[in-house]
């Protein structure tokens, strides 16, 4: 049995409003929620354009257009009435020290974990994923993960620290199950599959809904599941604000379809990462991550009123 002993301090977030006008709690750790959302400001491992450290701020002024929909289509349900969300800021670490930032977010989600709560993360470069992988591993053991994303990201590439190296350290590490998770959306190289099951974007975009959903669901089962959501898995044409965009992407309307027949899967953690709002246009990338993000919630809320 783990037992929480964290002096809480003010100075670990920051922020001046909160993802869909969500209340702010700067002590995420002590109250009755189930999801708390953490922004992860953090573009220091990536290969590509940065600016994703700017993509929490953006997220949550795009999700202010998505607050005034008390019971959201096509759910008919008060997302704020089913289910206790709070948003606890922005992380705050070192300026431009990677190991404070991942003993800082790895902290700060194991604390979260053992004080009953889920993580949904606004990222940030796709880095932020495996400090929260560990220590979501110390609390349930090796997980599933859902990974939406352009990339495979287990590029052999002998770096540290490097968004593209999160999956391949995961495993090294022994932190999820490759037999229970699943790539999708993939465009670029993957030579070694090492066990996943990836539905590349071709095959995503061709073959029938219903079809990718059964095979999601045969994939991970009852697993204790992370939710990975590479904005890169979209397509450029549907959103361009992001650091490494690939062309042939899912559109968001797929991508929605699929998230939402995650009602029965047993989806522990989500993040949304790589959203870099410089190369965004008219915030369509920023509004879509945010969309996003509150489908999987209401996902959440689903899976809520059936227990």
């Amino acid at each position: 049995m783990h037992t929480l002993n964290y002096k809480h301090d003010n100075s670990l977030f920051s922020n001046a409003f909160g993802f869909l006008r969500f209340p702010l709690e700067f002590d995420p750790y002590n109250n009755n929620s189930d999801w708390v959302i953490t922004g992860v400001p953090f573009d220091m491992a990536t290969s590509g354009r940065s600016g994703s450290r700017f993509g929490p701020t953006a997220i949550r002024q795009a999700s202010i257009n998505l607050a005034w929909e008390h019971c959201r289509w096509p759910w008919n349900s008060n997302i704020r009435k089913n289910l206790h969300v709070v948003d606890c800021g922005d992380l705050i670490y070192k300026s431009g020290n990677i190991q404070d930032f991942v003993n800082s977010l790895q902290n700060h989600a194991e604390h979260l974990l053992i004080s009953g709560k889920k993580m949904l993360s606004l990222g940030g470069d796709h880095y932020i994923t495996l400090p929260i992988l560990r220590a979501y591993s110390k609390i349930f053991g090796k997980i599933a993960i859902i990974h939406f994303d352009a990339h495979a990201d287990y590029y052999d590439n002998d770096n540290k620290y490097d968004h593209g190296v999160i999956i391949l350290h995961a495993l090294n590490e022994e932190l999820i199950d490759p037999t229970h998770s699943i790539q999708i959306g993939i465009r670029t190289e993957y030579k070694n599959h090492f066990g996943f099951t990836v539905l590349d974007a071709e095959y995503v975009n061709d073959i029938h809904i219903d079809i990718i959903i059964n095979k999601i669901k045969s994939v991970v089962k009852s697993f204790p599941i992370y939710l990975t959501f590479d904005i890169d898995c979209l397509d450029p044409a549907i959103a361009p604000g992001t650091g490494t965009p690939v062309i042939g992407g899912l559109t968001s309307y797929r991508a929605l379809k699929l998230i939402r027949s995650f009602t029965n899967l047993n989806i522990v953690g989500i993040d949304l990462v790589e959203v870099a709002p410089a190369y965004d246009c008219a915030q369509i990338t920023a509004l879509t991550a945010a969309t996003l993000g509150l489908e999987m919630l209401y996902t959440q809320v689903k899976l809520k009123t059936k227990n």
